[in-house]
């Protein structure tokens, strides 16, 4: 315990100050905000750092909720890990009520689905809305035929003015790592596509990756909250809008009825990536416009 406090001391005394970071949402009021963490549960130094930066965005333009893409504990998932990984690093954020909805990723015990600060409700797979959007989330390690029934009936009969997904393992990457997961793809983006799925958020990857549209969906690889993979994105990718693989990284979403802003971020505060998608009327996604 002693160990650990010092951890985090030294953490937030060599973490970057908050006012080098500048989160460019409008923060509008009404609008709904969201972070976006991927890989995050190692309990070490960079995830404590990238917490902090999450806050220090928050504390700048305040948002509800996390989503997690997944691994979210590495190794041991005693009572003690979840604090060390979970609890300790977002203290603050969980103080400020900000809720944290789970996915689960290949390095997570199922049993996570039962553990409350993760709002999976004891199921693998869930939805829930909030404001104009309605968000998915899918155990993308195990996708049976019952999970994939299960995604058809829900999509189907949901009205919300945006859709998202979000997952462990990305259906377009250009990691030289792990790539593209293709036999997902071949399950799941069928139905994105025929029931109008905007938006789709994935880990698994340590690096940011923003794709150019597929299909007129919008993807977008954020496992980079703890673990990194340093210079892993292929360069020249005709997938790539736009990538990040040198530092970790989170992300920040704004989503009104009509545009979606996000905000990739560095542990270090630095814009990694930003910019703004339009949602048309026939619920066809455009490319985004960037800044």
């Amino acid at each position: 315990m002693r160990l650990n406090a010092l951890l985090l001391g030294l953490v937030l005394a060599g973490a970057p100050a908050a006012a080098q970071q500048q989160v460019t949402l409008p923060c509008a009021e009404g609008s709904t905000r969201f972070g976006v963490i991927g890989d995050s549960g190692t309990g070490g130094r960079e995830q404590y750092e990238v917490a902090r930066m999450l806050d220090a965005a928050r504390q700048q333009c305040a948002f509800d909720f996390v989503i997690m893409l997944g691994d979210n504990l590495y190794g041991r998932e005693r009572p003690s890990d979840y604090e060390e990984k979970f609890e300790r690093p977002y203290k603050p954020l969980l103080d400020a009520g900000i809720s944290f909805h789970a996915s689960l990723g290949n390095h997570d015990d199922p049993t996570q689905v039962n553990y409350e600060l993760f709002n999976m409700g004891g199921e693998r797979y869930y939805t829930f809305t909030k404001g104009p959007v309605q968000l998915f989330a899918l155990d993308s390690t195990y996708m049976d035929p019952v999970q994939l029934e299960w995604l058809a009936n829900e999509l189907a009969k949901s009205n919300a003015r945006w859709k998202i997904a979000f997952f462990h393992h990305p259906l377009y990457s250009s990691g030289q790592r792990h790539g593209s997961e293709i036999d997902l793809r071949e399950l799941v983006e069928p139905l994105f596509i025929q029931h109008g799925v905007d938006v789709v958020f994935a880990g698994h990857e340590h690096f940011y990756e923003r794709v150019h549209p597929q299909n007129g969906i919008h993807y977008f690889t954020s496992g980079a909250a703890a673990k990194l993979r340093r210079g892993n994105l292929r360069r020249n990718s005709p997938l790539t809008a736009a990538g990040f693989d040198r530092d970790r990284s989170f992300m920040v979403i704004e989503v009104s009825d009509d545009e979606l802003h996000f905000h990739s971020i560095s542990r270090k505060g630095e814009t990694v990536d930003s910019g703004v998608i339009p949602r048309p009327e026939d619920h066809t996604p455009s490319a985004p416009t960037t800044r």
